[in-house]
């Protein structure tokens, strides 16, 4: 979890980290744009749930549409409040230098996950269950039970950058804007799936007109090219 001095007055945003570098863009440009504050702690889906049940203050929730949804069945979001922001699927990396393995194919594909010493994923959260389960879609479960290095969610690339991990395979959006990786491309198209990322107004925010305006800003067409840019395709 990535947490920053909060700022008097400041709208707070609790975000998944899946779409971390679109999100922390958007935000600073409605912030120069309005001259609101926007303070945005990042975390794993299932925290950004447990926080907000366990009552956190916060004015915008931002993560998988699953997520906004658990948190308007608790009460914490508002009903009707949920705005869609785009989607990507899953994407590749490894270490900056390293040698980047073809997986344009299914076969290719596998051929590097089996060829891997180490690799990456989140151990929370939707890109790592779906990675999970891609492995038995693959017929190599087994054979890659003891090169799994399931990590958490902020540091899931991270490790690549460190050398601890050969590769990632995570949510596409996560790799963008992080040193020391370099993108190898997305998983084969037949392969593929598409993580959602979605807003939610919380029920008990202290700044609810300034908390919509920011709704607004994050999924208005204007966002389309700063989420293009962080690997996110655009709702609108």
């Amino acid at each position: 979890m990535s947490v920053a001095a909060p700022r008097p007055n400041a709208l707070k945003v609790l975000s998944g980290n899946g779409p971390r570098a679109a999100v922390r863009d958007l935000c600073a440009q409605f912030e120069k744009a309005t001259g609101t504050a926007v303070d945005v702690e990042f975390d794993v889906n299932p925290e950004v749930i447990r926080r907000g049940d366990a009552g956190e203050a916060f004015d915008v929730a931002i993560g998988n549409p699953p997520t906004i949804e658990q948190l308007i069945e608790s009460g914490k979001v508002v009903p009707g409040s949920r705005a869609e922001i785009g989607r990507s699927g899953l994407g590749v990396a490894v270490r900056s230098g390293a040698t980047k393995p073809d997986i344009s194919t299914v076969e290719g594909f596998k051929r590097a996950l089996l060829s891997a010493n180490a690799i990456a994923f989140p151990g929370e959260g939707a890109s790592g269950r779906y990675f999970v389960g891609l492995l038995d879609r693959l017929g190599i479960a087994v054979a890659m039970q003891n090169k799994l290095k399931p990590s958490p969610g902020e540091d899931t690339v991270e490790v690549v950058a460190r050398g601890e991990a050969d590769m990632v395979v995570v949510v596409a959006t996560r790799i963008v804007g992080v040193p020391g990786v370099d993108m190898v491309g997305p998983i084969p198209e037949a392969l593929q799936t598409k993580i959602g990322f979605a807003a939610g107004l919380s029920a008990s925010s202290a700044q609810p007109e300034a908390a919509k305006a920011l709704i607004r800003f994050l999924t208005a067409p204007a966002a389309a090219a700063i989420l293009r840019a962080k690997g996110v395709e655009p709702a609108h």
